[in-house]
């Protein structure tokens, strides 16, 4: 009874889309039994690691932040249920929060496997095949940002005291942090990071800029009336481990690397990596009307 209540569900469905059942039911009589490699594509997956050196942590370093990624856009998969979502409930905001803070988490508990997983000379050595290439050209770090709140959060002190009234976004993103890390205010000169970064990526940040005003999780939390406290603790740990906790472990690691006897080496991106990286340089914060002025005025400081 229940295989003819399954078959007749099969039939009811393709009949719904104008579509002949007998054609799909005899295809799936034919069709190969899936399998995990497959289904996962766990070949291709392992096949996408290509250092360009014999130095045997450099396929450490992609592995993790090809992981980095795809935890990345795990993230944006949830934001993108929020944003786009016309029913949007609390609860639902909560369950998805909660997942965001989970991925948030496991991206800063993660970085060990950077900062004591690699041989110190190996990697600087290695490091130098890899410039002018960046984690700074992430673009899904960037995207997770434009999702998560209005652009204008984007801007440090320093970019709002140079910004237009009433700008357009793409004077918004004339003066937005990340631009910092590779562009010299005095001469205008940008960095071959920041140009290829801008050159791939620009036109689309700005179009979902666009696409998102009105719409981000940040203005989504301010319509609605009277939010409760656990809704608004678990905002407010999310900023805190996306936009303070992940830099400062990142700049931690970065120091491990690249300054720990005393070199002061550059970044491969060109960037001023001890200022760009710094929560209290990039002022990011997805939700600022969540936190106190007080808060605002120490962002990123260690207690």
């Amino acid at each position: 009874m229940e295989e003819k209540t399954i078959i007749t569900a099969i039939e009811e469905k393709y009949k719904n889309l104008g579509e002949n059942p007998e054609t799909y039911l005899k295809g799936l009589l034919q069709a190969k039994p899936i399998n995990y490699w497959d289904y996962v594509e766990v070949d291709t997956l392992l096949s996408l690691q290509k250092p360009r050196t014999d130095f045997k942590d450099e396929e450490v370093f992609i592995m993790y932040h090809q992981v980095t990624e795809l935890l990345l856009k795990l993230m944006i998969h949830e934001i993108k249920q929020i944003v786009y979502n016309e029913a949007l409930t609390e609860e639902f905001l909560l369950v998805k929060i909660s997942r965001l803070n989970r991925y948030t988490r496991m991206m800063i508990n993660s970085f060990d496997v950077m900062s004591g997983g690699m041989d110190y000379d190996d990697y600087n050595t290695f490091r130098a095949t890899l410039a002018p290439a960046s984690g700074f050209q992430s673009a899904q770090f960037r995207l997770v940002e434009l999702y998560c709140t209005r652009i204008e959060n984007l801007i440090n002190e320093e970019g709002k005291k140079r910004i237009p009234s009433q700008p357009s976004i793409e004077e918004y993103f004339e003066h937005i942090y990340w631009k910092d890390a590779g562009l010299n205010r005095k001469t205008g000169e940008k960095t071959l990071t920041l140009r290829q970064f801008e050159e791939r990526y620009l036109d689309r940040f700005i179009s979902l800029a666009k696409k998102v005003k009105g719409k981000t999780l940040e203005e989504l939390f301010l319509k609605i009336e009277n939010p409760s406290e656990d809704l608004k603790l678990i905002l407010r740990e999310f900023d805190r481990l996306y936009n303070v906790e992940w830099p400062m472990v990142h700049l931690n690691t970065a120091k491990h690397y690249l300054d720990k006897k005393g070199e002061n080496q550059a970044a491969t991106g060109g960037s001023e990596w001890k200022k760009y990286l710094h929560p209290q340089f990039q002022q990011r914060k997805f939700f600022p009307s969540l936190w106190t002025e007080t808060e605002i005025d120490h962002w990123g400081e260690r207690k």
